[in-house]
């Protein structure tokens, strides 16, 4: 499986973050996308609150 090279920063930058290994990290991602579109496909919208409290809704394309 290759990656392109901002998903391969990505996924170095959360072996490092997390401590996880590679294949956790992308087990999780694919978990997490899963469900996400999953949600989306029900009507569902993503939205993310920063620590200003302003929300802000978030596309995945």
């Amino acid at each position: 499986m290759t990656f392109v090279p901002p998903a391969v920063e990505a996924i170095a930058d959360l072996t490092e973050i997390t401590g996880l290994s590679k294949a956790d990290v992308i087990n999780r991602a694919v978990q997490i996308y899963a469900y996400l579109e999953s949600q989306k496909q029900q009507g569902a919208h993503l939205l993310l609150r920063g620590v200003d409290g302003n929300t802000e809704r978030l596309h995945i394309v």
